[in-house]
Protein backbone atom coordinates (compact mmCIF):
# COMPACT_ATOMS: atom_id res chain seq x y z
CA UNK A 1 0.00 0.00 0.00
CA UNK A 2 1.62 3.55 -1.09
CA UNK A 3 -0.42 6.73 0.67
CA UNK A 4 0.81 10.26 1.32
CA UNK A 5 2.80 10.38 4.58
CA UNK A 6 3.92 13.88 4.62
CA UNK A 7 4.58 16.64 2.59
CA UNK A 8 8.30 17.97 3.19
CA UNK A 9 8.45 22.55 3.14
CA UNK A 10 11.85 23.96 3.05
CA UNK A 11 11.87 26.81 5.40
CA UNK A 12 14.33 29.45 5.80
CA UNK A 13 13.22 29.92 9.84
CA UNK A 14 11.86 27.14 11.58
CA UNK A 15 10.46 29.42 14.99
CA UNK A 16 8.45 31.73 12.41
CA UNK A 17 7.20 28.75 10.26
CA UNK A 18 5.84 27.37 13.57
CA UNK A 19 4.10 30.11 14.47
CA UNK A 20 2.56 30.58 10.89
CA UNK A 21 1.73 26.95 10.53
CA UNK A 22 0.19 26.97 14.49
CA UNK A 23 -2.00 29.81 13.46
CA UNK A 24 -2.97 28.76 9.49
CA UNK A 25 -3.74 24.88 11.13
CA UNK A 26 -5.17 25.95 14.88
CA UNK A 27 -2.79 23.67 16.45
CA UNK A 28 0.60 23.00 17.49
CA UNK A 29 3.88 21.15 15.79
CA UNK A 30 3.72 17.64 17.75
CA UNK A 31 7.12 17.04 17.02
CA UNK A 32 10.48 18.46 16.46
CA UNK A 33 13.54 17.07 16.11
CA UNK A 34 17.30 17.19 14.43
CA UNK A 35 18.54 14.51 11.76
CA UNK A 36 22.24 15.15 12.10
CA UNK A 37 22.76 12.48 8.99
CA UNK A 38 21.12 15.24 6.33
CA UNK A 39 21.29 19.01 8.71
CA UNK A 40 18.26 19.53 9.00
CA UNK A 41 16.20 20.49 11.72
CA UNK A 42 12.42 19.35 11.21
CA UNK A 43 9.04 19.85 12.48
CA UNK A 44 6.02 18.19 12.01
CA UNK A 45 2.10 19.13 11.94
CA UNK A 46 -0.57 16.29 11.72
CA UNK A 47 -3.12 16.99 9.21
CA UNK A 48 -5.80 13.82 8.61
CA UNK A 49 -3.74 11.44 7.60
CA UNK A 50 -1.06 12.66 6.59
CA UNK A 51 1.54 15.33 7.90
CA UNK A 52 3.54 18.10 6.42
CA UNK A 53 7.24 18.50 7.76
CA UNK A 54 8.88 21.79 7.67
CA UNK A 55 12.77 21.66 7.11
CA UNK A 56 15.43 24.46 8.42
CA UNK A 57 18.92 23.61 6.95
CA UNK A 58 21.63 23.25 9.99
CA UNK A 59 24.38 24.75 7.94
CA UNK A 60 24.98 25.63 4.16
CA UNK A 61 26.59 22.31 3.20
CA UNK A 62 22.83 20.59 3.78
CA UNK A 63 20.53 19.61 1.10
CA UNK A 64 17.86 22.21 2.25
CA UNK A 65 20.44 25.22 2.17
CA UNK A 66 21.22 24.21 -1.35
CA UNK A 67 17.76 23.87 -2.48
CA UNK A 68 17.20 27.50 -0.86
CA UNK A 69 20.32 29.21 -2.71
CA UNK A 70 18.46 28.13 -5.90
CA UNK A 71 14.27 28.27 -5.10
CA UNK A 72 12.02 29.99 -2.57
CA UNK A 73 10.68 28.54 0.65
CA UNK A 74 8.20 26.20 -0.58
CA UNK A 75 7.14 22.43 -1.05
CA UNK A 76 10.53 20.51 -0.97
CA UNK A 77 9.41 17.12 -1.49
CA UNK A 78 6.64 14.30 -1.40
CA UNK A 79 6.74 11.35 1.00
CA UNK A 80 4.83 7.76 0.21
CA UNK A 81 4.58 5.46 3.45
CA UNK A 82 4.93 2.11 1.80
CA UNK A 83 4.64 -1.18 3.77
CA UNK A 84 7.87 -3.36 2.15
CA UNK A 85 10.71 -0.85 1.73
CA UNK A 86 12.98 -3.35 -0.22
CA UNK A 87 9.74 -4.73 -2.73
CA UNK A 88 8.48 -1.09 -3.37
CA UNK A 89 12.36 -0.28 -4.07
CA UNK A 90 13.08 -3.55 -6.38
CA UNK A 91 9.34 -2.42 -7.85
CA UNK A 92 9.89 0.87 -9.03
CA UNK A 93 13.90 0.18 -10.23
CA UNK A 94 12.16 -2.68 -12.15
CA UNK A 95 9.57 0.43 -13.87
CA UNK A 96 12.85 2.45 -14.80
CA UNK A 97 12.48 4.61 -12.41
CA UNK A 98 16.15 6.66 -10.47
CA UNK A 99 17.09 6.71 -6.86
CA UNK A 100 19.46 9.41 -5.30
CA UNK A 101 20.54 6.15 -2.94
CA UNK A 102 18.52 2.85 -3.37
CA UNK A 103 19.98 2.12 0.42
CA UNK A 104 17.14 3.37 2.85
CA UNK A 105 18.78 5.57 5.77
CA UNK A 106 17.21 7.02 8.97
CA UNK A 107 15.20 9.76 8.34
CA UNK A 108 13.16 11.91 10.81
CA UNK A 109 10.33 10.68 12.76
CA UNK A 110 11.54 7.53 13.27
CA UNK A 111 11.66 6.39 9.73
CA UNK A 112 13.82 4.68 7.14
CA UNK A 113 14.14 6.47 3.83
CA UNK A 114 15.13 6.58 0.50
CA UNK A 115 14.80 9.21 -2.21
CA UNK A 116 13.42 8.49 -6.40
CA UNK A 117 15.84 10.84 -8.63
CA UNK A 118 13.36 14.32 -9.79
CA UNK A 119 14.88 13.33 -13.21
CA UNK A 120 12.81 10.19 -13.00
CA UNK A 121 9.76 11.64 -11.94
CA UNK A 122 8.87 14.79 -13.44
CA UNK A 123 10.85 17.13 -11.50
CA UNK A 124 9.18 16.35 -8.30
CA UNK A 125 11.60 14.93 -5.39
CA UNK A 126 9.98 11.73 -4.05
CA UNK A 127 10.91 10.02 -0.61
CA UNK A 128 9.22 6.86 0.05
CA UNK A 129 9.01 6.25 3.89
CA UNK A 130 8.26 3.52 6.38
CA UNK A 131 8.52 2.89 10.05
CA UNK A 132 12.01 1.78 11.92
CA UNK A 133 11.58 -2.31 12.93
Amino acid sequence: MIKIEHLGIAVKDLGVSNELFQKLLGKPSYKEEIVEGEAVKTSFFEIGESKLELLEAMNENSAIAKYLEKNREGIHHIAFAVDDMEAEIQRLKNEGFQFISETPKEGADNKWVVFLHPKSTNGVLVELCCDQK
